[in-house]
């Protein structure tokens, strides 16, 4: 049986610039970056204690593989408690920010990364 969501595979052009981005203005922390057979890598997290993670591949290099999968841009959807300051911040740095927006969960607003992939983050009450 399953028990719970450990990574999250997010298929970038960039891998370095998708690095910068989740670190340097989403705050994340990297937890390894590591290469194999020309293969990188980079698993981040927003702490290193968290349960879910995103590894982030080259996509450019699984196209050519072939394997099948979908390199789609998956819809992530991340809790924030300091939902405006976050918000604020991350227009202060330069980041794609939508509007907050209120819906039957909650208020949630919607960001870019450097590739112009949109998640989302939801407040916690």
């Amino acid at each position: 049986m399953i028990s719970k969501i450990g990574q999250v595979m997010v298929y970038v052009r960039d891998q370095d610039a998708a690095v910068t981005f989740w670190t340097k203005k989403m705050g994340f922390t990297v937890l390894h970056d590591k290469e194999n057979e020309g293969m990188r890598w980079i698993e981040i997290a927003p702490r290193e204690d968290a349960e879910t993670s995103i590894v982030l591949h080259d996509k450019n290099l699984l196209e050519q593989m072939d394997t099948g999968l979908s390199l789609e841009t998956p819809s992530l959807l991340f809790y924030a408690s300091n939902f405006e300051q976050l918000h604020n911040e991350l227009a202060e740095k330069g980041v794609t920010v939508g509007d907050i927006v209120a819906m039957p969960t909650g208020r949630t607003f919607n960001f870019a990364d450097a590739e112009d992939n949109y998640f989302a983050v939801l407040e916690l009450n």
